[in-house]
């Protein structure tokens, strides 16, 4: 069975049938049962492409919790190793106050970069909303 939507088709029915020989009633059950296949053909769409873009969020969050993770760590020993070693040259408050302000730096430039990457998700369904438009205007086709 086939998974895109024909309008005018529907379980058993040829395209070819014509339009004048039906009745009013066969017409209406025809119109009902492409609306129903379609409406369900569109909700599958959407879910589809929903779920493509969770997708997407997700492997970026993971991403922006994976970067937090290894930032804290590197931050905590790579902080006292520079204290250490800045210590030796200054003043241990001032040796702290040099490393807060490197890993703030770094704080800022890796929310930045996750910040962009979630900017560039689209949560819309695109294909959707156009399909959608496409169906309006065949049912319009329809009613003339």
């Amino acid at each position: 069975m086939s998974s895109t939507y024909e309008p005018g088709t529907v379980a058993g029915e040829g395209v070819d049938q014509d339009v004048a020989d039906r009745s009013l009633g066969s017409l209406v059950s025809s119109l009902t049962g492409d609306m129903s296949k379609l409406m369900r053909q569109e909700l599958t769409l959407a879910k589809a492409e929903l779920r493509e873009e969770a997708k997407e969020a997700g492997k970026a969050a993971g991403m922006l919790g994976g970067a937090a993770f290894a930032g804290w760590m590197t931050a905590i020993f790579v902080s006292v190793t520079l204290m250490w070693l800045l210590d030796k040259v200054m003043d241990l408050t001032l040796a702290a106050l040099v490393v807060t302000l490197i890993w703030a730096v770094a704080a800022a430039v890796l929310g930045l970069s996750g910040k962009k990457k979630l900017q560039s998700l689209n949560p819309k369904p695109e294909q959707t909303i156009d399909s959608l438009k496409e169906d309006a205007q065949w049912l319009k086709a329809q009613k003339n």
